[in-house]
This record gives C-alpha cells, structure tokens and sequence, in this order.
C-alpha cells in the first residue's frame, strides 16, 4: 500500500511545474551573467522565451516515464496536465 502512496494526480502535477522552473534557473546560472530578470526579458526580445519554456519541459518526458515505469499512472497524469499547462504558457509567450 505505501508504494502507491504517492500515486496522485498532484504528487506528478507538483514537480512537474517545478522541474522546468529549476531547469530554466539552471541553465540562467550557467550561462548568463545577468539578473534572471534581465535573463528572461532578453529571451523575450529575442522572441525565443517561448522556446525556453518547451526546452526546460523536457525534463517532465523523463519524470513522465518514471512514474509509468513504477506504476504510478495517475502520477504520470499529474505530469501530462502540467506539460498541457506549459504548453498553454508557452502558446501565450509566443503570440503576446
């Protein structure tokens, strides 16, 4: 019973938000000297912070097979919710 405790639509909802978040600060430590502000107003200007957002998701593919692998389905629904949720995000990035 406690393997699938954590099987929730929120427990793969949760970190599938954060995931891409932490991704997108990783790659601003590593390769901006800048504020993560002036980090992200430059992707905007540049018309790529659309792309930004898809790349740092992808890292819910991997947190998605996870949950599949270990049986935690509707974990792994949690993660597809979240990556529709981006997705919404980055079509709004892209066209405002």
């Amino acid at each position: 019973m406690s393997e699938k405790k954590f099987d929730t639509v929120l427990s793969g909802l949760v970190p599938a938000l954060v995931l891409p978040s932490l991704t997108l600060l990783g790659l601003w430590i590593v390769k901006s000297d800048s504020s993560l502000v002036d980090f992200l107003v430059q992707f905007q200007q540049l018309k790529m912070l659309s792309k930004m957002v898809s790349l740092a998701t992808i890292p819910n593919l991997l947190l998605f097979f996870l949950f599949i692998w270990t049986n935690r389905n509707f974990s792994a629904r949690g993660v597809i919710f979240a990556t529709f949720l981006l997705a919404f995000v980055m079509l709004i990035l892209k066209f405002v």
